[in-house]
């Protein structure tokens, strides 16, 4: 297991990230989850084992009972808190009031309240904003978060689903006032939909961000479970919630070109869906989730996988994005003006 730097921290975290979505089995989440305690007990155990020190959760993954789980788990398994890297998030509607949710001032300050006590924990290493609130300002949502820094609540800031244009404004309000600033951004990315590579990939290069990638496989797609008419083994994935959206033909086309390595490889296609993000210079760290033992182990084993530099231009030329204006006039004008 190899560790990063998580931006521009001195801390390090694992190349995987053990994400717990499938902890609990109450509200949106039941379709994705239905992990009970001792199941993710060892889960949480193999992945310690493995070398992972880096656990994601979120307040509404099951409502709050992903959460709870987590901490049950890292007590019932007697791990030292200290050595692990707990992160979770807030954002999302929890409870059924006008400020139920957002990324107010009130809202963050119930949230984390109620995080940590679901945790049972006396900090958050890293607490991110789950996603685009557009009634609050954004100089309000860093004010307090900067807050909870300062009061040790929490360790680090990050943020997930946000646009680009939406976290330079956060950057730079930071960076004027001196406050915290994100450290991480956890987003969708996987060699089926790439369009992460567009704006979000030179933001984060440029502010020395750290990118956490959820749904690595596709929402299941790249499980290698499903065949071009969406067939798959009963309860898989896709078949109870379509999503992430994917452009399925082109998702086939790159499929077509993994089993066969696979195979040469001796590997599975999840594996190689996995190793292929590892291999990508703009990621820090791939979350994998998992319900069962056997699914994990396999997640696992993508670290040992390895490309040669023809596989890698090959997995290249069959998932590149399709050329969009500015991106091809950049790349034709920027020539003489390129670092190398």
């Amino acid at each position: 297991m190899k560790y990063h730097l998580l931006g521009k921290t001195g801390l390090r975290v694992s190349e995987l990230c053990l994400g717990t979505m499938t902890f609990g089995s109450k509200g949106m989440f039941a379709a994705l989850g239905g992990v009970e305690q001792n199941i993710a007990d060892s889960l949480v155990a193999r992945s310690v084992e493995s070398g992972i020190n880096f656990i994601d959760t979120a307040n509404v993954y099951s409502e709050g009972i992903s959460e709870e789980m987590t901490g049950k788990a890292v007590r019932n398994l007697n791990l030292k808190r200290d050595d692990l890297v707990i992160a979770t998030k807030v954002r999302g509607k929890m409870g059924d009031g006008p400020n139920g949710s957002g990324l107010t001032r009130k809202h963050i300050l119930q949230q984390v309240e109620a995080s940590l006590k679901r945790l049972n924990m006396d900090y958050i290493d890293l607490y991110q904003i789950h996603g685009y609130d557009e009634l609050t300002p954004i100089e309000e949502t860093i004010d307090v978060l900067d807050g909870l820094v300062k009061s040790g609540k929490v360790r680090y800031i990050g943020c997930s689903n946000l646009a680009a244009w939406h976290i330079m404004k956060a950057s730079s309000y930071s960076h004027y006032t001196h406050k915290a600033r994100f450290e991480s951004l956890q987003a969708y990315y996987t060699i089926a939909g790439r369009d992460l590579e567009r704006e979000l990939a030179p933001v984060l290069r440029d502010q020395q961000m750290g990118l956490m990638v959820w749904s690595p496989l596709a929402g299941g797609l790249l499980s290698g479970k499903y065949n071009r008419k969406m067939e798959a083994a009963e309860g898989s994935r896709r078949i109870k919630f379509d999503f992430p959206p994917v452009n399925q033909e082109r998702a086939f086309d790159i499929i077509d070109v993994l089993e066969p390595m696979a195979k040469e490889k001796k590997v599975s296609v999840a594996q190689l869906a996995l190793a292929w993000l590892l291999h990508q210079k703009v990621v820090t760290t791939v979350i994998i989730g998992a319900k069962k033992l056997d699914q994990l182990n396999d997640n696992l084993k993508a670290t040992e996988v390895t490309f040669s530099p023809e596989e890698l231009t090959k997995l290249d030329a069959v998932s590149k994005l399709p050329a969009e204006y500015p991106h091809w006039m950049l790349e034709r004008q920027g020539g003489d003006r390129r670092k190398k």
